[in-house]
């Protein structure tokens, strides 16, 4: 394929379909460069938008940026084209975290279909109440096959597991409470005006739980819950579990890809999600994540699904803002291997 293929309306598509994924508190960490000649788009971390308390290793950027990589696989497919993906293509460029060669077309059918490509545009997060109803096991089934397709496992937990889970998670809203530290940070993506382009508007927010069972991340960081509006939450929560066998940072990479097309086929069939990951910003009590029945993998992210409200947008910045032509190498972030994370590579 020839780069006058990619004009300006379809590299604008491209971006915006990447933008779409998650990223802890919506900072939207990344930057996109097009190599014209060989018809390659590269992600790179955006150091500037990173979360220095509450993610210090990068690993939710790394998950993030591994989310619009999925996405732009998706949008490139969807054109007729052919993604060629490498993680970590330049050890000598440790902020370059991915890149995409665009290539012989395709049906577009043959890598995700339409379906996940317009899941996309309604995926998003919901932070509200959902119905008493349970996802169906072939729902279930076919989440976990799409972890499995990306290199991630996804686990469903029972009860126990469950409430297990919710009581860590809860310990780590707690600490994160109490850290002033890590309060100021997430207040500052707290947009209640709508004013700003990222972070998370007031509409989106969403209540906290009336039972008290389902610790949702409180953005404003208040003390007390009869300052936060509040609604009865469902009594048996559908949770599930993502890891990874490793702990690497392409292992971080990997796992984004996996969420994102875990969350677009639950979009899909209508499934509304939610992301727990207060808990794996603690180094301990992320170990207490692990399930006795897998002590050895990495848990990446909980995810909360159920039936009900689709939940707002979150605003994302306009592609021209993510396009760069000559990012750096972002070497503060600790990702040329001699920062916090080097002992995971």
């Amino acid at each position: 394929m020839s780069a006058t293929y990619l004009d300006s309306s379809a590299l604008e598509k491209l971006i915006s379909a990447a933008v779409a994924a998650p990223s802890m508190h919506n900072t939207q960490p990344w930057r996109f460069r097009l190599d014209a000649d060989s018809t390659t788009m590269e992600i790179h971390a955006a150091a500037e938008r990173g979360l220095p308390h509450e993610d210090p290793h990068g690993r939710a950027l790394h998950i993030s940026a591994g989310a619009a990589l999925f996405n732009l696989r998706v949008a490139v497919s969807q054109f007729g084209w052919k993604p060629v993906t490498r993680l970590l293509p330049d050890p000598h460029h440790p902020g370059l975290l991915a890149s995409t060669h665009i290539t012989m077309r395709t049906s577009p059918r043959t890598l995700h279909g339409d379906d996940l490509y317009e899941a996309i545009w309604h995926r998003h997060s919901s932070r509200f109440p959902f119905a008493n109803q349970p996802v169906p096991r072939a729902v279930l089934h076919e989440l976990a096959e799409a972890a499995h397709s990306e290199g991630a496992t996804l686990a469903v937990t029972g009860p126990r597991e469950t409430a297990r889970l919710l009581r860590v998670t809860a310990e780590a809203e707690h600490r994160n409470h109490a850290d002033p530290s890590r309060s100021t940070e997430s207040r500052r993506w707290t947009n209640r005006d709508g004013a700003a382009d990222t972070g998370i508007p007031s509409t989106a927010l969403g209540p906290q739980d009336t039972f008290e069972q389902l610790p949702l991340r409180d953005f404003s960081a208040r003390r007390s819950l009869e300052q936060l509006p509040a609604r009865p939450f469902e009594r048996t929560p559908t949770l599930v579990s993502l890891s990874t066998c490793h702990d690497r940072r392409i292992d971080w990479l990997r796992a984004g890809q996996a969420l994102e097309r875990v969350l677009l086929v639950a979009t899909a069939h209508g499934v509304r999600t939610s992301l727990l990951h207060q808990a794996l910003e603690w180094t301990d009590l992320r170990d207490e994540l692990r399930s006795a029945t897998s002590p050895f993998d990495h848990v990446q992210m909980l995810i909360r699904l159920g039936y009900g409200p689709e939940g707002p947008p979150t605003p994302r910045r306009t592609p021209r803002l993510f396009l760069d032509p000559d990012p750096d190498p972002y070497l503060d972030l600790g990702l040329d291997g001699t920062g916090p994370q080097a002992d995971q590579h």
